[in-house]
């Protein structure tokens, strides 16, 4: 069942943005809104985690690299 939400003291910077995104999109603000509030809550956040170990494993490529199996036989070692 749908719910009404209403937010109040929305800075004017925030509300013309969001006018302005929702007209880049051909839509209103209200469907705008809706639209962003389901992508920040609901949106598969696997996606952002396949992109951002993408990235890390491109930021390292070329270094050497520890297996862990040997950081923790070395970790046990030393006890």
């Amino acid at each position: 069942m749908p719910v009404n939400l209403h937010v109040r003291n929305v800075d004017d910077e925030v509300a013309n943005a969001l006018k302005r995104r929702a007209a880049e999109r051909g839509r209103s603000a209200e469907a705008e809104h809706r639209d962003i509030l389901r992508q920040a809550l609901i949106t598969d956040r696997r996606a952002d985690a396949i992109r951002m170990m993408d990235e890390i494993r491109a930021s390292t490529a070329g270094r050497t690299h520890t297996p862990s199996e040997v950081l923790v036989r070395e970790s046990r070692d030393e006890r």
